[in-house]
C-alpha cells in the first residue's frame, strides 16, 4: 500500500508560475532575479496558508539555478535544483523561530552565515514565524541582518508583522501577501480533482473555498477531508454535511417567508436549524451575508462580487427580483443589530426570534404606510360635488333681485344686448350662474368673463358653512399631524384655538415673534388643510403678536430664561443656588 501524501504537500507549487493568487509578488521577485537587483533581506508577511514559505523556497531555488529558463524559472535539471528537490541542498537553510527563538540560536545562525556556499552563488536563510524571536534575539540579529556577507540572503516569514520591532523592518524589503480569492481557490481545487480523477460539483468546491477563508493550504486539507467522506464523487450535500455548513436553501426559504409575512414558518425553520446543531449567532451572520448577496445581485455591475456556484447564483438572481432595495436595507439593519447585541442577550433564542418577527413585518408596515399616505392624500383633496340640475317645472325659488348696474355690466360683458333679460332659466346647458356671481361663490370675476371664455374654465369655489365644533376638530387634527416634527407649534395650536369670524378670517394670537415666524412656514399647509376639511375655499389665517400688557400677563413661559424667571418669582432661593454652583442653561 502506497503512503498517502496530503494534497497540501503533493500539490505544493514548485515554480513561480504555479503559485496561486499572488501574481504581483511573484512577478516582482522574477524581475529582481532578471535584473540582478537582489536585496540581502526580505520580509514575507500575510495570513496563513497564502504561500509565504513556498515563495521563499522557490525564490531560493531559482537564484541558485545554474540554467534558469527564459522566464527565469528553475530548470529542475541542474545539480543545484536536484539537490533542492531531494532535500539535500546545503545552500538553503530553514529555521523555525517558534522553537529556536533564543539568543544562542541566533548566534549559531550567525556562525553559519560566514560559511560560503558549496554549490551556487547564494546561501539563503529562511526564518519562519520570525515574530516569535525574543527581544534579545532580535537585537543579536540586527548587525548581521544589516550587513551580511555577499553570499548570504535572509528571507523572513511571519503572520504577525506588527510584532516585529521597527529596526528589523527597516532592514528588509517587505512583501505583503493577500488572501487568495475564492475564485482562484476553486479553480486550483478543480485542477487537483482532475489530477486525482475525482468528480466534484462546482457548488461543493465553492463551499470548501469559503470555508478555507482565503488560505490555500486549508482549502486543500478540507478537500482531502471531504473526498475521504464522500469517496470518488463529491456533491454539494456531501460538502455541507461534512463541514457543518448551513444550506443555502434555508436562507432562500426564510427570505420568502419574510416577504410573505409568514412568522409561523420562519420560526419553524429557525427551530430546524437549531436542531441541526447550529448556533444562533452563526445563523444570523449567515443571514446577513445572504441579504448582502441578494443586494449585489440586483445590478449586473456588482454581480461579480457574488462568489457562489452557477446554480446557486441563478437562485440569487431570481430572489433579488422579488426584493426591493428598501426591504434589503431594513433587513440588513435588523440582522446587524441582532448580531451586535447577541452576546449580551440572556435569552439568545428569543433574541433571534424577535429579529425574525421584525423581518416578517417589514413589508406589512410598508403596505400600511403606503395605504395611509394614499388615504391622507384623498382626504386632503376636496371633493367637488356637482350642483344637481334644476327642473324648470319644480322651481319655486324666487329670482334674485339684481342691481341694475351689475345687470347692465354683465349684459355688456356677455354680449347679450340691452334688451336681454337675465333670469334663472336658460336654454343653454352650460351657463354661468348669476346667483353664484352675486353671492361671491365663483372665483371668476365678472369683468374677466368674455363670450369666448369656455364654461369648463370657470371654476367654482366651495363655501359650505361649518360649525365651531367642526372647525375645532379640524384644527386639532392638523395639530396632531405636526406633533412629532413641530412639538412647540403643536402645544400652541392645541391650546390656542381661535374662533373663525363671519368672513371666514381666522386670527391667531401669538405670544412672541418666534412663534409667528415658525407658524408662517406652516400657514399655507394649515390653510389648505382647513379648506379641504371644512369644504370652504374662503378660509384665511392671520396672525397677531400680543402687545397689550394685559394680554401678556396671561402668556405662558416659552424660553428657558422665561421659565427660570417664572420659577424664581415663586422660589427666590433658585437664584442663590444658581450663583453658588455657577449654573447656566445648556446649549446645543
Amino acid at each position: 500500500m502506497e503512503n498517502f501524501i496530503v494534497s497540501a504537500r503533493k500539490y505544493r507549487p514548485a515554480s513561480f508560475e504555479t503559485v496561486v493568487g499572488q501574481s504581483s509578488l511573484t512577478t516582482t521577485l522574477k524581475n529582481s532575479i532578471k535584473t540582478g537587483h537582489l536585496a540581502h533581506a526580505f520580509l514575507f508577511c500575510g495570513p496563513r496558508g497564502v504561500g509565504k514559505t513556498t515563495c521563499a523556497r522557490i525564490f531560493a531555488k531559482t537564484i541558485n539555478c545554474l540554467n534558469p529558463s527564459s522566464e527565469f524559472e528553475a530548470c529542475n535539471e541542474c545539480e543545484s535544483c536536484k539537490s533542492f528537490n531531494e532535500n539535500r541542498s546545503y545552500n538553503i537553510h530553514e529555521l523555525d523561530a517558534a522553537s529556536n527563538n533564543s539568543v544562542d540560536d541566533i548566534r549559531l545562525l550567525i556562525d553559519k552565515v560566514r560559511i560560503a556556499p558549496q554549490l551556487g552563488k547564494y546561501s539563503v536563510y529562511i526564518i519562519d514565524e520570525v515574530h516569535m524571536l525574543s527581544a534579545n534575539a532580535f537585537n543579536a540579529f540586527l548587525k548581521t541582518l544589516e550587513e551580511p556577507p555577499k553570499h548570504a540572503i535572509f528571507i523572513l516569514a511571519t503572520t504577525e508583522k506588527h510584532k516585529i520591532i521597527p529596526t528589523i523592518l527597516s532592514r528588509c524589503q517587505i512583501y505583503d501577501f493577500n488572501r487568495i480569492k475564492i475564485e482562484d481557490i476553486t479553480k486550483y481545487l478543480q485542477h487537483v480533482a482532475d489530477q486525482e480523477k475525482i468528480t466534484v460539483e462546482p457548488e461543493a468546491l465553492s463551499v470548501i473555498a469559503q470555508k478555507a477563508d482565503g488560505a490555500m493550504r486549508d482549502a486543500l486539507s478540507i478537500f482531502d477531508q471531504v473526498v475521504i467522506f464522500a469517496g470518488g464523487t463529491v456533491t454539494y450535500r456531501h460538502a455541507i454535511e461534512n463541514l457543518n455548513v448551513l444550506d443555502y436553501d434555508y436562507y432562500f426559504k426564510l427570505v420568502d417567508f419574510f416577504l410573505a409575512g409568514d412568522i409561523k414558518n420562519a420560526f419553524l425553520t429557525f427551530d430546524e436549524i437549531l436542531s441541526k446543531g447550529f448556533e444562533g449567532q452563526y445563523f444570523i451572520t449567515g443571514l446577513s451575508n445572504h441579504l448582502r448577496d441578494i443586494l449585489v445581485c440586483r445590478d449586473e455591475i456588482t454581480l461579480s462580487l457574488l462568489e457562489v456556484g452557477a446554480s446557486i447564483r441563478e437562485n440569487y438572481r431570481l430572489q433579488a427580483k422579488n426584493c426591493t432595495v428598501d426591504f434589503i436595507f431594513e433587513a440588513l439593519k435588523i440582522t446587524n443589530e441582532c448580531d451586535l447585541s447577541y452576546k449580551i442577550s440572556l435569552n439568545k433564542r428569543l433574541h433571534v426570534e424577535l429579529a425574525l418577527m421584525k423581518l416578517c413585518y417589514i413589508m406589512a408596515e410598508k403596505k400600511n404606510s403606503e395605504h395611509e399616505l394614499l388615504e391622507k392624500k384623498k382626504a386632503e383633496q376636496p371633493e367637488l360635488k356637482p350642483e344637481p340640475p334644476k327642473s324648470p317645472e319644480k322651481t319655486t325659488e324666487a329670482a334674485p333681485v339684481i342691481d341694475p348696474a351689475i345687470k347692465t355690466k354683465l349684459s355688456e360683458k356677455l354680449n347679450l344686448g340691452k334688451n336681454s333679460e337675465l333670469d334663472n332659466s336658460s336654454e343653454v346647458q352650460e351657463t354661468i350662474s348669476i346667483k353664484k356671481l352675486l353671492s361671491g361663490k365663483s372665483d371668476t370675476n365678472a369683468k374677466d368673463i368674455t363670450p369666448e371664455t369656455p364654461v369648463s374654465q370657470i371654476k367654482t369655489k366651495l363655501s359650505e358653512d361649518f360649525s365651531k365644533e367642526e372647525f375645532k376638530a379640524s384644527w386639532l387634527r392638523f395639530a396632531e399631524s405636526i406633533k412629532v416634527n413641530e412639538p412647540r407649534l403643536y402645544n400652541t395650536l392645541s391650546t390656542e384655538i381661535p374662533v373663525p369670524g363671519n368672513d371666514h378670517i381666522i386670527n391667531l394670537k401669538l405670544t412672541n415673534k418666534l412663534l409667528e415666524e415658525a407658524l408662517n412656514s406652516l400657514k399655507g399647509d394649515l390653510t389648505e388643510f382647513l379648506r379641504g376639511e371644512l369644504k370652504n375655499d374662503f378660509i384665511t389665517i392671520t396672525t397677531t403678536v400680543i402687545e397689550d400688557s394685559q394680554e401678556k400677563t396671561i402668556r405662558k413661559p416659552y424660553t428657558d430664561e422665561e421659565k427660570f424667571a417664572y420659577l424664581k418669582e415663586k422660589y427666590p432661593q433658585l437664584q442663590a443656588l444658581r450663583d453658588r454652583f455657577k449654573l447656566d442653561f445648556e446649549t446645543y
